[in-house]
């Protein structure tokens, strides 16, 4: 069993350090609010995660591999909302500049533990939840991936629940990892400009992510 969960937790740690739209949205979101803002967006992400992971454990999550039609549905709305979020990067910030940064770190704007007014933690939350719960390749992921790792005798659904909350472990270690390398960065990243820069580069990158997901083919 244990040969199984070390080759498990090798593959998922290369998966999970390839670039896309959950650690995008962690850094976004450190970058505008804080430290705190990419926790809470990284707890709604991996909120996500646990959703898709049972779903795959009890058999649920197949279903969007035999359904066209609730997989283009949920497919459709992930990317829409992905290039909603991306847009949304590409617009002025409505914060002020002068004198407030945009409180990462310390002596810059807020306290980098506390999320500065009108950061509301549920819309945080929502934000990584819903980018996670709308993107079907997740769930088709799961089924797909997991059962390779599950040893022969062993129950099957007890075995894939344990594989995706390592999968999720992993998942929260290297998001609260961004939030911290975000938060606690060189002093060249709390530049308003370079923030303004970075915020962009994350922005038109969520619209790639969410234009190749509206494009994807069954």
């Amino acid at each position: 069993m244990l040969t199984p969960l070390l080759a498990f937790a090798l593959t998922s740690t290369l998966l999970i350090l390839a670039p896309g739209p959950d650690s995008l949205l962690v850094l976004r979101n450190t970058l505008r609010s804080g430290r705190r803002a990419g926790w809470v967006t990284a707890c709604g992400t991996l909120s996500g995660l646990l959703v898709w992971a049972m779903a795959a454990a009890l058999g649920l999550a197949a279903l969007l591999q035999v359904s066209h039609l609730g997989y283009d549905i949920v497919r459709l709305a992930g990317a829409g909302y992905l290039i909603w979020l991306g847009a949304s990067s590409l617009r002025p910030s409505r914060r002020k500049q002068a004198g407030t940064g945009t409180g990462i770190g310390t002596g810059t704007g807020e306290p980098a533990g506390r999320l500065p007014a009108g950061a509301r933690g549920s819309r945080l939350f929502l934000t990584g939840l819903l980018s996670n719960l709308l993107n079907p390749k997740i769930g088709v992921f799961f089924i797909a991936f997991l059962p390779g790792f599950i040893p022969a005798g062993t129950s099957a659904m007890t075995f894939s629940l344990i594989l995706g909350l390592w999968f999720i472990a992993e998942t929260g270690a290297w998001l609260a990892t961004v939030t911290w390398l975000v938060a606690r960065g060189a002093s060249w990243l709390r530049h308003p400009a370079v923030q303004r820069w970075l915020e962009r580069g994350t922005g038109l990158a969520l619209i790639s992510f969410g234009l190749r997901l509206a494009a994807e083919a069954w």
